[in-house]
């Protein structure tokens, strides 16, 4: 207002020295510099507001607002869950596993019922037989009957005797094929820890990388209040405060995508570990205390020992040898033996008349007993149908072989691979851990010369972002490390 006033002043004094004449002229002056003079002062506090309205607010949170979604468990505290803990559930739900699962133990049941196959078989039978008599011989109108009426109760004892029987070639098969449904379910199981373990870091690592963010964010604010505070003291240009505020809106956008990432995770293992849902639980960091990486020759041992995909192919290649053997001895002769024993008579007893006897002389006669039935079917001619089926079976025992020959050289080279890898990302975590120190302290170094007025803002800024930079890249060497020892798992099992 002071300056209105002023200008009203002039314009008075200038009308009071040009007169009369001149009246009207000075009456429209007045009100225009009056009008002009108002504006001014009602424009000053809107101006001061718009500029204070630019500036972020240092202690202002990220307005950004994920959606949770609601769930039983929200009420209740959170579930902490374990690396091991996470496996148990997974193993449960797991759709995979537990079709290999289902395979394996089906595989067990044909080997039972293969190895029962080879042992005798006992059957009970009971049987009447009515023929229609021709009123003149006892045994009426069917000569293979002894008498119109006839019972049968047999107790049947069956056994095949061919050289598949002899030599288990079919229990042994099923045994193969138990061992390879066993070594699949056992693939699937590590197939699922490496597809956890992966999962659980990632989230993990996603809660480290958030704090990061966090911390970076309050490191880019503080650094924004300084330069602002010695811009009003006169010390720091202007371009420093610009250059403190780009960076802190960069490192609140990065804060921002850091929690989605870590709400994102959380709902992507919640769908692998609960079976209603729930992405109400907390996960242990444990990244900090991996194992050690056991020297090679131990791994070797164990990988030879405890390798699931060998495993399978060595037993598909057991199995084409079976069906060999089992196409082989189809051209031999199989003997069947049957054994009944029970009562076949004209009445229902343990004696009896016999109907197509003379009673007077044979009397009651004993009518249990047994008769025995040996048979030997010897193959002749069948069109070539088991030359054939021979042919099949060595087509697909050179493709076994040759499939477990190439096995062999992929998993030992997978596994010099996965191991050499293990030792760089070894190395490269002690590195990446050393990094993050160096740029933390590098920060506090380059803040304590920017306030001592011997670096520039540019250099603070720099310190800010490798920080971040390093601390996350040490997290992702961590999940690096941890997801090659799950790896290396899948060859030699648990170390």
């Amino acid at each position: 207002m002071g300056h209105s006033f002023g200008l009203i002043d002039f314009a008075l004094s200038g009308s009071s020295r040009n007169g009369s004449r001149r009246g009207s002229l000075v009456s429209i002056r007045r009100f225009s510099v009056l009008a002009l003079g108002l504006a001014i002062s009602l424009l000053l506090p809107v101006s001061k507001a718009a500029a204070q309205a630019e500036s972020p607010a240092p202690s202002q949170e990220s307005d950004v607002q994920l959606l949770v979604p609601t769930g039983p468990g929200q009420a209740t505290p959170p579930t902490t869950v374990t690396l091991q803990d996470a496996l148990e559930r997974a193993r449960k739900l797991d759709p995979t596993l537990l079709g290999a699962m289902s395979d394996a133990k089906s595989a067990r049941e044909d080997r039972v019922q293969a190895r029962n196959g080879m042992l005798p078989t006992i059957t009970g039978t009971s049987q009447y037989l009515n023929t229609q008599g021709n009123g003149i011989t006892p045994d009426g109108r069917y000569v293979t009957n002894d008498g119109i009426h006839v019972y049968r109760d047999w107790a049947i004892l069956h056994q095949d005797l061919s050289p598949g029987t002899m030599m288990g070639t079919a229990y042994n098969r099923a045994k193969a094929a138990e061992a390879l449904a066993n070594a699949k379910a056992e693939i699937a199981r590590r197939g699922l820890a490496v597809t956890i373990t992966k999962n659980y870091y990632a989230m993990v690592v996603a809660q480290r990388k958030y704090a990061t963010a966090q911390a970076g964010l309050d490191q880019s604010r503080h650094f924004m209040d300084i330069t602002q505070d010695l811009e009003h003291q006169g010390q720091a240009p202007h371009s420093d405060a610009l250059k403190a505020e780009i960076q802190y809106r960069i490192q609140k956008q990065a804060f921002d995508e850091a929690k989605f990432s870590m709400e994102d995770t959380r709902l992507g293992l919640a769908v692998i570990l609960f079976p209603d849902f729930n992405e109400n639980f907390t996960v242990v960091d444990d990244l900090d205390s991996a194992p050690a990486l056991p020297p090679f020759p131990e791994i070797q041992e164990m990988a030879a020992k405890q390798n699931p995909d060998l495993r399978v192919a060595m037993e598909t290649a057991r199995e084409a040898d079976f069906d060999v053997k089992t196409a082989q001895f189809a051209f031999l002769p199989t003997l069947t033996i049957d054994t009944d024993y029970g009562i076949e008579a004209n009445c229902f007893g343990l004696h009896c008349t016999q109907s197509a006897f003379d009673t007077q002389k044979t009397g009651v006669l004993p009518s249990l007993g047994y008769f025995l039935t040996a048979s030997l079917n010897v193959p002749i001619w069948d069109w070539g149908t088991l030359h054939s089926k021979l042919k099949q079976a060595e087509y697909k025992q050179q493709s076994a072989k040759a499939a477990l020959s190439l096995a062999t050289r992929m998993n030992l080279s997978e596994l010099y691979a996965t191991y050499d890898e293990a030792i760089v990302a070894r190395s490269g975590l002690d590195e990446s851990r050393r990094t993050a120190e160096l740029a933390a302290e590098s920060l506090r170094l380059t803040v304590l010369r920017y306030q001592g007025g011997a670096s520039p803002a540019t250099e603070v800024v720099d310190a800010e972002t490798a920080l971040v930079t390093a601390r996350n890249a040490y997290a992702d060497a961590q999940v690096r490390y941890r997801t090659l020892l799950t790896n290396l798992q899948t060859f030699t099992g648990s170390f």
